[in-house]
């Protein structure tokens, strides 16, 4: 069984791209310039309290770079914390807009080496084979050594709030499949008129915002 699913690289449908994707994109762009420093902290505010991630250049390097343009440009503000795995782990990071999602989704980034474990608190990047990191990432709840072993890079670790992750809603259990949880594809493609349909009790990342 997967621990991972792929997240769908969509096709464009033709036609100018409507505004959310086009400010998305002058937003990357306008990020190209500003310099990621080599560790830096960001504040999730969440439906269940606010905790704070320390990011480290040279953990990750590639990853951590994908991250910064994504915290810088708001990519997480208003989204769902749609995977809770107790005892494992806890994902996040599909845009609420299916056109978001798209234009992310067709710039995968290259494998870091993995040289920090994913240890309690390490947070990641999700990914579905070689070189497939996008948006997605997940919060280590314990140690986990074998993520070690199948490439998954930490990029940081959460120094404050770690015990948000222990109130967040489970109820829906494991993402489908193979459990009952949203169905990655559907988050999307849909986003979040999926999730707040039909997984109403999930709990939202407000805002997240680096700490200068």
């Amino acid at each position: 069984m997967a621990l991972f699913v792929t997240t769908l690289l969509l096709a464009g449908c033709g036609g100018s791209p409507k505004p959310p994707a086009k400010r998305a994109a002058q937003e990357t762009k306008d990020l190209k310039d500003v310099p990621m420093p080599d560790v830096w902290k960001v504040l999730f505010d969440t439906s269940k309290g606010s905790f704070v991630a320390e990011i480290h250049k040279d953990w990750a390097p590639l990853g951590a770079g994908r991250f910064w343009k994504l915290v810088n440009m708001g990519f997480f503000n208003d989204t769902r914390i749609y995977r809770y795995r107790r005892d494992f782990i806890v994902q996040f990071g599909l845009n609420g807009d299916p056109q978001v999602n798209a234009m992310w989704n067709s710039m995968p980034i290259d494998d870091d080496p993995v040289k920090q474990k994913n240890v309690a608190g390490a947070i990641s990047f999700a990914q579905a084979g070689k070189n497939s990191r996008r948006t997605q990432l997940f919060v280590n709840l314990k140690d986990n050594p074998e993520l070690d072993r199948q490439g998954f890079a930490p990029i940081g670790k959460i120094t404050l709030g770690m015990d948000v992750f222990e109130k967040l809603y489970s109820g829906y259990g494991e993402w489908n499949p193979p459990g009952q949880g949203p169905k990655a594809d559907l988050i999307v493609t849909q986003g979040n008129a999926y999730l707040d349909r039909d997984f109403p009790r999930l709990d939202k990342i407000i805002r997240a915002k680096a700490l200068r």
